[in-house]
């Protein structure tokens, strides 16, 4: 093929033959090989490559491709001149002249419901149940379904400076839930509000009045929440069993006031640690929470040093259906026993204990046999940080069935005397229902995690062990071992 200068773009029109060849060409040729005619591509060959790009246009000749010039206007005014008519607009299509408006209108309402729902269930209701409501009438309709809308997550945008933009957000989206939630929440069972600052009481004030299924609040980073909102939503919403109160400053009084009003009814209480903290426990102690099941007070990102005393017998009294006890990263104290006295009636129902924590832990085996010496349910134990805790004390432990263990010691093994050897007795008495095991910066000696992991190398009763997860960071244990 013949070369082609630098920079220069040749375009073959074929059927066109070159006036000094005689005969076809080998060029021509490979030409008509690579894009045949009739075929709708057409050469172009540049510097070093040759391309081949299909016609954007129907295939015909080249030399008819170029649309015929509009012949000249006549200028002849007069009789002989006859005026072209104009063409009628065409007239707009009308929705009365039954024009298929697609496959969304002719899915059954029930089956859009269903398929919204697993949408909303994966993703939340927004800003998904918004952009679907503008697609047709058929979609608007469905998502209007008040079933759509049980669980529902508010925050308002910041818009600015974060003070100013805040206040701005909250003021926006206020407006508009003063129409969304009488027209979509009258089903709505969880509601979670976040970053509110001000408008605390107006929101609150609106799901009392249209929201009587609501179960679950939570209340995120929020300020001004009152006595009188908490009371006001306790009365309207009788089914309200669960307040997550994590990381909002919320008076005592108001806390306390809420339990007084619904605290018969209440299931769940999630809260953060300060100072006004214990007034909250005290009416816990006070029996007005009887059928409370989980209770978690956790430290929040303030750092507090002022230790929590915690009077372990009187929470058992006051909270005797508990399954699900987490205090965590607190520096908590048992309220001391006095002499001769009557051993607690202990959490029967008891499931999960969490004492997890990154700071100094008092919890000791004495403390630890005080919380669970009555509970057999006990599936979850956690004591991640308690490094007072020995092997043997948990032996003593009237469980049977436990499933996940955590002891691991995150960096704060250095300067403690650790005990070297008993992990054995934990393996054996739960190797059968253990999934989860973290042995994590404990001090055990190597032929003691030997013996104590060879238990899980067996079957039992023709059944594989249970273990799926295992942690032994920070360990002397072998490689050999664990193969």
């Amino acid at each position: 093929m013949a070369p082609v200068a630098p920079g220069r773009v040749r375009r073959r029109v074929r059927g066109s033959k070159r006036p000094d060849a005689r005969g076809r060409s080998a060029e021509d040729w490979w030409w008509d090989r690579l894009a045949p005619r009739g075929s709708g591509y057409h050469l172009l060959q540049a510097d070093s490559m040759l391309l081949v790009l299909p016609d954007l246009e129907p295939t015909r000749a080249r030399a008819h491709r170029r649309a015929p010039r509009r012949a000249p206007r006549s200028l002849a005014r007069g009789p002989t001149a006859v005026a072209k008519p104009r063409a009628k607009p065409r007239p707009e299509p009308s929705l009365d002249q039954g024009l298929d408006s697609g496959w969304g209108d002719r899915i059954p309402l029930e089956v859009l419901v269903h398929i919204f729902g697993l949408l909303v269930a994966a993703h939340g209701p927004m800003p998904f149940l918004g952009r679907a409501a503008r697609v047709c009438r058929h979609w608007h309709e469905a998502t209007s379904h008040p079933s759509l809308w049980h669980t529902v997550t508010l925050s308002p945008a910041l818009v600015g400076r974060a003070a100013k933009g805040n206040l701005k957000g909250e003021k926006k989206l206020l407006a508009c839930l003063e129409w969304l939630i009488p027209n979509r929440f009258s089903q709505l069972q969880r509601l979670t509000l976040i970053h509110w600052k001000s408008q605390v009481h107006s929101v609150l004030e609106l799901v009392s009045k249209f929201c009587p299924r609501l179960t679950f609040l939570k209340l995120s980073d929020c300020h001004g929440v009152t006595a009188e909102t908490l009371v006001m939503l306790a009365k309207a919403c009788c089914q309200l069993h669960s307040l997550d109160l994590h990381h909002s400053m919320v008076e005592s009084t108001a806390v306390v006031s809420f339990l007084e009003e619904a605290g018969s009814r209440m299931r769940r209480l999630w809260l953060t640690y300060s100072s006004q903290t214990t007034a909250i426990l005290g009416a816990l102690l006070g029996n007005c929470c009887s059928q409370l099941q989980v209770l978690e007070v956790s430290a929040g990102m303030s750092c507090n040093n002022t230790p929590l005393q915690l009077p372990v017998e009187a929470l058992q009294r006051g909270c005797p259906q508990l399954q699900v006890l987490r205090l965590l990263n607190l520096i908590w104290l048992p309220k001391p026993c006095g002499r001769g006295a009557p051993q607690g009636p202990g959490f029967p129902s008891l499931e999960e204990l969490c004492l997890a924590g990154s700071t100094c832990s008092f919890v000791s085996n004495e403390v630890l046999g005080r919380l669970l010496h009555c509970s057999p349910k006990l599936r979850l134990l956690d004591l991640r940080g308690c490094a007072r805790i020995t092997p043997t004390g948990l032996c003593h432990l009237p469980c049977q069935e436990l499933e996940q263990l955590y002891l691991g010691l995150y960096g704060m093994s250095d300067g403690l005397a650790l005990a070297k050897d008993g992990s054995p007795l934990l393996t054996q008495k739960w190797y059968h229902t253990l999934r989860e095991l973290d042995f994590s910066g404990q001090g055990f000696s190597e032929k003691d995690l030997e013996q104590a992991l060879a238990v899980f190398s067996g079957t039992t009763e023709g059944l594989p062990p249970a273990l799926c997860s295992l942690n032994l960071r920070g360990t002397r244990v072998t490689p050999s071992t664990v193969r």
